[in-house]
C-alpha cells in the first residue's frame, strides 16, 4: 500500500445483505420435502420386500408408499422454482393479457409504404 494524502480506500464499506427470511422458510420445507422423499423411498422398499415374501397387506403400504414419495418430490421441485423466484435467478410470470382488456389491432397498412405517403 502506498501513503500520503489520497491513499486511502475509495469505496465505502459494504452494507450488511439482509437476511431473505421467504428464501430461509423455503429452503427449510425442500430440506424437509427431500427427507420425507428418502425415507418414504426406503419404506417402499422396505414393503417391497416384505410384499414378495407373501404378506399381502404390504403391497397397499408399498403403494401408499410410493404415491407419498411421488408427492413429496413434486411438491420439493415446485418448492425449487419458488426458490429460485425468491432469490431473483428466475423472473415472476407476467400476466396474461385479457381478451376483452387489448386495444384494438391496428388497421391495414397504406400501400406503398413511408416514402409514398409524404
Amino acid at each position: 500500500m502506498s501513503t500520503g494524502k489520497r491513499a486511502g480506500s475509495r469505496r465505502g464499506a459494504r452494507p450488511p445483505r439482509p437476511l431473505n427470511k421467504t428464501a430461509l422458510v423455503i429452503g427449510a420445507a425442500i430440506t424437509l420435502c427431500v427427507v420425507a422423499w428418502g425415507y418414504l423411498v426406503y419404506a417402499a422398499i422396505d414393503f417391497g420386500t416384505a410384499a414378495r415374501e407373501g404378506s399381502s397387506s404390504a403391497w397397499t403400504f408399498m403403494a401408499l408408499a410410493c404415491l407419498g414419495a411421488i408427492a413429496c418430490l413434486f411438491v420439493g421441485l415446485l418448492l425449487v422454482a419458488r426458490l429460485m423466484r425468491a432469490l431473483g435467478i428466475t423472473p415472476p410470470p407476467s400476466p396474461s393479457p385479457d381478451v376483452s382488456d387489448s386495444p384494438a389491432p391496428p388497421g391495414p397498412r397504406p400501400p406503398g409504404g413511408k416514402r409514398a405517403a409524404r
